[in-house]
């Protein structure tokens, strides 16, 4: 039997929110890591993947719930869990060298030893010759290996990644993620165990031995998928190709009990509360146009899509969702199909396109719908941005309530339902009939 590394259980994250009550980011948590395996955390934005792996880290503390680690409670950071960022983080004024000796100055190891673990690690992960280079003439791709034997070079026995290949090019991400595993397989790697946090889905069935997919607003664990594949794994596989689409269905099927939209047929239900996808119109109509357009002909199986479009699952399925929500696509089993608006809509003159898009931006998104109808009851017919975002902010974050009016406003202007001025920061028609 593997050793268990880290057992979480009940495991609960919530924050005050500024007008009183609370914004509930994690519920009931439950995960375990064992020894050899690599866990991905999938879900969409918002999901709290990476407050999960804050608290993991010892780096905030849990509302509810324990997190374990070889037996001890975390209470603060580990000396045995080190973390990789998406953003680099690097010092920009200390060198290669100085950059990862830094975790071993914090443990007061001799200067000698010091020296040669972060030499060591350097070498490990592919920067030999750069030990005296700062982090300004390195590519992306080289600053992200010094943020790997940052983290390498403590010897961790959980090393978490928190999406550490999304702030690269396709083909620096794919070097990267073949030389981790390339080194993770043949032992070389000071790690025991890694916890992944991912939008890609790819990567997810590439690296991973267990997939968890979390719900939205709150994150939950959804499913558990595992990835029998033997390493390496070839994209080219069918049984890759099924995994694939197994996730995708699941991500897809998930109903949220939250007020954020789900994508299940038949449960696009939506109120004032819903959070909107940041989607413009522009985005909107260009998905409509490719479903209708060969070869999908309406219909479109989503990871042939997303990798068709070069977008990831995380950019595809708000346009999806948002498509949904206004009954112009319908999404199933991993499949989107154009309505008959839809379709009405990609074969419309852009002026009846914007009236169809009007009808179902107002007859399907309430928040839509009651901005309007507050600006008719007006006798001015304008009324303050403040009016609806306190509204909001009294069922959702300050982030989440800013970048749903946001997308409303898009619509609305797209629709030609109303209008917004930025400067005054008030809503108005222009035709109040």
């Amino acid at each position: 039997m593997s050793a268990v590394l880290l057992d979480i259980h009940g495991l609960r994250q919530s924050f005050p929110r500024a007008g009183g009550g609370e914004l509930l980011v994690l519920d009931g948590v439950d995960l375990e890591l064992m020894q050899g395996q690599i866990v991905g955390l999938l879900g969409r934005t918002g999901s709290g993947k990476s407050t999960l792996l804050r608290l993991i880290a010892g780096l905030s503390h849990p509302s509810d719930g324990t997190i374990t680690y070889l037996g001890q409670p975390v209470v603060a950071p580990a000396p045995g869990i080190a973390m990789v960022f998406q953003s680099f983080a690097l010092f920009p004024w200390l060198t290669v060298l100085e950059n990862v000796q830094l975790g071993l100055e914090a443990l007061r190891l001799p200067e000698a030893e010091i020296r040669k673990r972060a030499l060591a690690a350097i070498d490990l992960i592919g920067l030999d010759g750069y030990e005296s280079a700062y982090p300004r003439e390195l590519s992306g791709g080289m600053r992200q290996r010094v943020g790997f034997a940052r983290a390498l070079v403590v010897h961790p026995n959980i090393l978490l990644m928190d999406e550490p290949f999304s702030a690269l090019d396709v083909l620096t991400a794919e070097t990267l993620r073949t030389d981790f595993l390339e080194l993770w397989g043949e032992g070389k790697l000071p790690i025991k165990g890694v916890i992944l946090v991912t939008h890609n889905i790819e990567e997810a069935v590439l690296m991973c031995d267990r997939v968890l997919l979390f719900s939205t607003n709150p994150g939950r664990i959804i499913r558990e998928i595992s990835v029998d594949l033997k390493q390496p794994r070839n994209r080219l596989d069918p049984q890759f190709h099924d995994l694939v689409e197994k996730v995708y269905v699941a991500l897809t099927a998930h109903t949220p009990t939250s007020p954020r939209i789900g994508t299940a047929a038949g449960t696009v239900a939506t109120s004032i509360k819903t959070i909107l996808p940041r989607v413009s119109a522009n985005l909107l109509s260009g998905l409509l146009e490719t479903l209708a357009g060969a070869p999908y002909n309406g219909k479109a199986d989503l990871p042939v899509l997303s990798d068709e479009l070069h977008m990831e699952a995380d950019e595809l399925f708000p346009v999806a969702d948002a498509l949904q929500m206004l009954r112009l696509a319908e999404i199933e089993g991993g499949d989107i199909n154009l309505t008959e608006a839809g379709k009405q809509f990609v074969d419309a003159a852009m002026d009846d396109r914007k009236r169809l898009f009007q009808r179902q931006l107002l007859s399907y998104v309430p928040l839509a719908a009651h901005i309007r109808r507050v600006l008719q009851e007006r006798a001015n017919h304008v009324a303050p941005k403040s009016r609806f975002f306190d509204e909001l902010e009294d069922h959702m974050s300050t982030e989440d309530a800013e970048e749903t009016l946001r997308s409303v406003t898009a619509w609305g202007r797209y629709a030609e339902a109303f209008a917004y001025d930025d400067h005054s920061q008030t809503f108005s028609l222009e035709n109040p009939t």
